[in-house]
């Protein structure tokens, strides 16, 4: 099983394109290469494929705090799990069902409002991730941009420790606390860890 991410940039258009594509192809580029694992496409749409469905929410959480770390912007993405039948060169003409679920549900994101969801063709833990991420994008969409970027750092070098990054970000290690449990940055990573549980279970 492999997973397949579509996203877009929220209110691109009200942003300095080089401030967030440089973010997203940084992030991005960690994954894997350009154009055969990752491209981005019509100016403010992405797609990246994992070989590897546990790494999927982990990784969207990731896009999406680099990306909220600037003020006034977010990241949409659906997650399409399933398979892959026709592997091109690029991307963007590769096929199979984990691509066919990502697509449809980014098409579907907007109408319903949402900024994340996932995808499977499993009725039952579709449902259950849906209901999950719902509540958690209540928190999630509410992040600022220093508690998104606290985050981001921490999703990135989990052996990092509050005075670390203190002393990156010249700020009390009071305040880095403070913005992790504004994040609920304990309850996320429990979210990323069950759905690692329930990937390995189907």
């Amino acid at each position: 099983m492999i997973a397949v991410l579509t996203g877009d940039i929220i209110n691109s258009r009200g942003q300095e394109k080089t401030i967030w594509l440089n973010s997203l192809k940084s992030v991005l580029a960690t994954k894997g290469n350009t154009p055969k694992d990752w491209e981005i496409y019509r100016g403010d749409e992405f797609q990246l494929q994992l070989s590897n469905a546990e790494d999927a929410l982990l990784t969207a959480f990731q896009i999406k705090s680099r990306i909220k770390s600037y003020e006034n912007i977010d990241v949409r993405i659906a997650i399409g799990l399933g398979d892959k039948t026709l592997n091109a060169r690029k991307i963007t003409e590769s096929n199979g069902s984990a691509f066919v679920n990502s697509g449809r549900k980014f098409d579907e994101l907007k109408k319903e409002k949402l900024s994340l969801s996932i995808v499977s063709g499993n009725e039952f833990f579709d449902k259950e991730m849906d209901l999950l991420l719902r509540w958690a994008l209540v928190n999630i969409d509410g992040w600022t941009a220093v508690s998104a970027e606290i985050v981001y750092l921490f999703l990135n070098n989990p052996a990092l420790s509050q005075t670390d990054v203190a002393q990156r970000l010249n700020i009390q290690q009071s305040a880095v606390s403070q913005r992790l449990k504004r994040a609920n940055f304990d309850l996320l990573i429990q979210l990323i860890d069950f759905y690692k549980e329930k990937i390995r279970s189907l």
